[in-house]
């Protein structure tokens, strides 16, 4: 059997405002430590039914406007 790291994917709104709070970088970066750093990370989309994978290219910095 082979190890991974699933990451669910949570469908909370259409804005970043919609889906209350997240995780902050260094949050994520200390929860992470407690894994083999070899471990595969895939996202776990519909309750298992799909899954994603996560290169590089797929993280993004960007800017939204809150809603008002």
């Amino acid at each position: 059997m082979k190890s991974v790291l699933y990451i669910t994917g949570n469908r909370n709104g259409y804005s970043p405002d919609q889906c209350g709070r997240t995780l902050t970088v260094a949050e994520l970066i200390e929860y992470l430590e407690q894994f083999d750093g070899d471990l595969p990370v895939y996202l776990n989309n519909d309750n298992g039914y799909t899954f994603g994978s996560i290169q590089e290219g797929d993280i993004l910095e960007d800017e939204y406007c809150e809603e008002d």
